[in-house]
């Protein structure tokens, strides 16, 4: 009976740890949902230290890293996103192996991130891995497949290279209408990305119907507090 007793305490102070670590991240998640970003960056950087406690490379770790950079994203704070998306990344691989869908989520967002920071060179290829991951492990049809789609369409667009640009915003659009649905707020996004793209290079009344359905959309929707998107 003495033996059993550390080994109790052990597994009870894990459980705490885990229970800890759980609630303090579920927080930050509604901090970050209502916008609180101040308040979520605290959360996130403290649910990474507790999950640290699990391991180095504990995919606890990456889950926690990966909201704190994206939390440091809408705070426009760039410079701390990206080393956490990269430790992120790593343990992710270490852990899961290059082909897996939690790397190709911090592939897409790192890629969003470059982009962001006019650095389109080092952006496409962390786009094309992470749709070519995602087409793989979900699908080429999958909603997770349509969120890489349309970055890359903002990628090119964001370049003027609107020609390239066209079928992924297409592509995207159609995957959402497919799986989501047609009054889904992601098809309406998807269509006001086109309609932006049309309007662009001079095809105005292809975009009109474009901007009409999605703005049919919006006010169809309840209001709701936004979360950081990649």
């Amino acid at each position: 009976m003495k033996r059993l007793m550390p080994m109790i305490g052990c597994v009870l102070l894990l459980a705490c740890s885990q229970q800890s670590w759980e609630q303090t991240l579920a927080e930050g998640e509604a901090a970050a949902r209502n916008r609180r970003y101040a308040q979520a960056e605290r959360l996130f950087a403290t649910a990474v230290t507790q999950a640290e406690s699990f391991g180095l490379e504990d995919v606890r770790v990456a889950r926690a890293l990966t909201h704190l950079a994206e939390v440091y994203t809408a705070e426009r704070k760039y410079a701390e996103a990206e080393p956490a998306y990269q430790r992120a990344l790593r343990i992710y691989q270490a852990v899961h192996g290059e082909h897996h869908g939690d790397v190709a989520a911090v592939l897409n967002n790192l890629g969003v991130l470059h982009r962001m920071h006019g650095q389109y060179t080092e952006a496409e290829p962390l786009l094309k891995r992470a749709l070519a991951i995602k087409e793989v492990v979900y699908g080429p049809d999958h909603q997770e497949a349509a969120v890489t789609l349309a970055n890359l369409g903002q990628l090119y667009a964001t370049q003027g290279k609107y020609v390239q640009a066209e079928p992924y915003f297409k592509q995207a659009l159609a995957i959402r209408e497919k799986t989501l649905g047609p009054d889904h707020p992601d098809v309406a996004k998807s269509l006001e990305e086109y309609a932006v793209l049309l309007r662009t290079v001079g095809r105005e009344k292809e975009a009109l119907p474009l901007e009409s359905r999605a703005q049919g959309i919006r006010i169809g929707l309840p209001s709701s507090p936004s979360r950081p998107r990649r």
